[in-house]
C-alpha cells in the first residue's frame, strides 16, 4: 500500500512527498479503529487521508512558497495526447511522476488514483469527490497527453 500511496503524493507534492505521506500514515493509525470496509475500500480511505494531507500541505506551502526540484523539467515539458500503455511503460518512475504533475490537476490526481495506487473508478471517484464517468475521463484525457508528450520527445 504505501508504495502506491507514496507515489500519488510524490504525483501532487512532489520531492514533500515522505513527510506529507509520514503524516497521512499516523491519521490513518489513529483511526483504525474507525474504519469499517474490505481492502479496497482501506486503499480507498487511506488515498482520501492522504489527499487531505497533501491538499493542507499545498496550502501552507502556497502561504510560503518555495522551489522544487521539478520546476525547471515542469517548463520544459511539451504538449499533449496518444497510446496510455506506451506512456507509462516508456517512464521510469520518477519521471513519470514529472510528467504527471505537469498534466491539469483532475488529470493528475485521476491518473495518480488509477494508476499509481491502483483503486477503480468508483473509488477513485470517492476519494476526488466527482462521478466516477468523470475520473476515468480524466484519467483518460490525462494518458493520452502523456503518450503524445512521448511521442513528441521521440521525434
Amino acid at each position: 500500500m504505501h508504495p502506491g500511496l507514496l507515489g500519488y503524493l510524490r504525483g501532487i507534492v512532489g520531492e514533500d512527498a515522505e513527510d506529507v505521506a509520514s503524516d497521512a500514515w499516523l491519521e490513518i493509525a489513529r483511526d483504525l479503529g474507525r474504519f469499517r470496509g474490505d481492502g479496497a475500500g482501506f486503499r480507498g480511505w487511506t488515498a482520501t487521508i492522504a489527499r487531505h494531507r497533501a491538499l493542507d500541505h499545498l496550502r501552507r506551502v502556497r502561504a510560503r512558497p518555495r522551489p522544487t526540484r521539478f520546476e525547471q523539467d515542469l517548463l520544459e515539458l511539451p504538449a499533449a495526447g496518444d497510446a496510455a500503455g506506451e506512456a507509462l511503460d516508456a517512464l521510469s518512475t520518477e519521471r513519470a511522476l514529472s510528467l504527471i504533475a505537469g498534466l491539469p490537476r483532475q488529470q493528475a490526481e485521476a491518473v495518480l488514483l488509477r494508476v499509481v495506487v491502483g483503486l477503480d473508478g468508483p473509488s477513485a471517484a470517492r476519494v476526488l469527490g466527482k462521478r466516477p464517468g468523470a475520473v476515468r475521463s480524466a484519467a483518460h484525457r490525462g494518458l493520452m497527453r502523456l503518450a503524445e508528450q512521448l511521442k513528441e520527445r521521440g521525434r
